[in-house]
Parts: structure tokens; sequence; C-alpha cells
């Protein structure tokens, strides 16, 4: 898949895995379309080839708003799924059960955002026109290795990532006969904006669990494969882990 001169969204575009994965699509020619929150955005640099748009994944109106806009700019061809939210909680803890609201947000933000963007930008890119090979465009989301290895506290976290690993496959398949293809990233611990607070400490015992290389993901890196992908013509419907072969401890 070419990315000159189309148009990608990337959610969660203003910083982290989503805002490398912006900045290296618009380094290939791409015009990228960075959705994100409002306070996301303020904090945002500008960055050549990227427009930053106001939007929320979860509210289908605003996503219309910007598959809209990117379309209008290019053919879509390009959608990374990185918005998404990580709070934990035990399903009994001290102050007793989870929350189930927090359980739902997480499972929206997470999934249905996920699915919300997958879908409508699918809607766009379906009606581009077929390159030589009948390709139109590709989605990749982003799972975990919490999907396969969660830990204490993250019940919601995993529950919503290993949706996404489930989604992958049968999408791929409801979206074969547009020429789309659908595959989904799992990092593993990346260093990303999430990791600021902790301490060099606790940032270096979280590196030295990863059998090799050991030390934390760089974004770059997840944006790498995430290109690498939308490149590759043959991937279709896969989960790739990127985590330095970590298998996640209880705790």
């Amino acid at each position: 898949m070419q990315l000159t001169d189309t148009s990608a969204l990337v959610t969660g575009g203003a910083s982290g895995l989503g805002g490398a994965t912006a900045a290296a699509l618009a380094a290939r020619g791409a015009r990228v379309f960075a959705l994100d929150l409002p306070a996301a955005i303020e904090k945002a640099d500008a960055v050549e080839g990227i427009t930053y748009v106001a939007t929320d994944v979860t509210e289908p109106e605003q996503v219309r708003v910007a598959v809209a806009q990117a379309a209008e700019a290019g053919p879509l061809r390009t959608a990374v799924n990185c918005a998404g939210i990580g709070p934990s909680a035990r399903i009994l803890g001290r102050k007793g059960v989870h929350d189930l609201d927090l359980y739902a947000t997480v499972v929206k933000v997470n999934l249905v955002g996920s699915f919300n963007v997958l879908a409508l930008a699918s809607e766009a890119i379906a009606q581009t026109d077929a390159d030589e090979h009948g390709q139109r465009g590709v989605v990749v989301n982003t799972a975990s290795i919490a999907a396969y290895d969660g830990q204490v506290g993250q019940a919601a976290y995993a529950s919503s990532k290993g949706g996404i690993v489930g989604l992958t496959l049968p999408a791929a398949r409801d979206l074969a006969q547009y020429g789309i293809r659908v595959c989904t990233i799992a990092p593993g611990i990346v260093d990303t904006p999430m990791l600021a607070t902790v301490s060099d400490e606790f940032r270096a015992g979280l590196a030295a669990g990863v059998p090799f290389p050991q030390r934390l993901a760089r974004p770059d890196e997840f944006a790498q494969l995430a290109v690498d992908i939308v490149e590759h013509d043959y991937l279709n419907g896969e989960v790739i882990r990127m985590d330095g072969a970590l298998r996640m401890a209880p705790r």
C-alpha cells in the first residue's frame, strides 16, 4: 500500500504511540489527521503533514466529521487506532467491588471506540478506487500483551484489549470484499507519557523483566511496525506482539 498523496487517520495522535505513528506516516508522504481530545491537542507540537482534529472516538458523529475531513483531502487509505485509557482496579479491592462504570468506560473507549473508528473509516475507504491489486486500505488496531497476560488490577483493561484481539480476524474477513486489510499490534511496555510520572528505579525494574532487548520499547518502534503493516500487502487478520518476548507475571 502506497502512502504518498493519500490520507490517514490516527487516533490518540497527539502524543505517545499515536503521535509517533502520525509523524511516521506524514514522513512517508501521507496527509495525516490526528484525532485526539482537545486537552491533548493543546499540548501537541506542530508537525508538517499532520492536522489535529478534536475528536472523541466514542462519539460516532465526531468520528464521521473527522473521517469526512480526511477523505476530502485525498483518498483515505489508512486508519490506526491508538486512543486508549488504562486505569487500574481490582475486582474485589479494599474499597469494595470494581466500579461498574469504570469498567464500562474502559471498554467503551478502548474497544467500542476502536470499533467505531474502524467501521466509519472503512466506510470511507471502501468508496475509494482500488489499486491494480484490488487494495483500498488498511486499519491497524492497538491491543496490548495484557490481552494475554493481564495482571492484577487489569480486569477492565485486559478485557478491552482482548476484545480488540478477538475483533481482528472477523473484521479482516468482513472487509476483505472491499480490499481492506485489518491487523493489530499488541505492544508490551512502551516508554510513553503514561510512564512519565514513575521513578527511574521503577522504570529500570520494568526494563529488567524484558528478556531482550532488556529495555522499554520506544513509540517510534511501534510507529515503524504500524507503517510496515500498512506497506506489507500480505499482512492481514493478524495480531503481532511487540514486546521483546516479555510474558507478564501476575503482578
